[in-house]
């Protein structure tokens, strides 16, 4: 289940590609590819690492508040395939 209020990171099975559009995601896991559709989404997920949780790296990377819902939408799926994990 994912917890916005806990910390997050991409998983070490995930190869992030900068494009212009967002990023491409590919999981050496799983074997799927996936597409962050905005840059700004991409500097939510490259930055979870570095902050106690979802919500400040939602914060951090200046996502308008309505806005916010869609963000974590988003974040939701790339939990639920493996792009991203809870850290301990």
């Amino acid at each position: 289940m994912f917890d916005p209020e806990r910390p997050h990171r991409c998983s070490p099975r995930v190869a992030v590609r900068p494009e212009p559009f967002g990023a491409l995601v590919y999981h050496f896991g799983t074997r799927k590819l996936s597409f962050l559709k905005t840059p700004q989404l991409v500097t939510v997920v490259s930055g979870l690492e570095q902050h106690p949780s979802v919500h400040a790296a939602i914060d951090a990377a200046g996502v308008e508040e309505s806005q916010r819902p869609a963000y974590l939408r988003a974040l939701a799926g790339l939990a639920a395939n493996g792009t991203i994990e809870e850290r301990p």
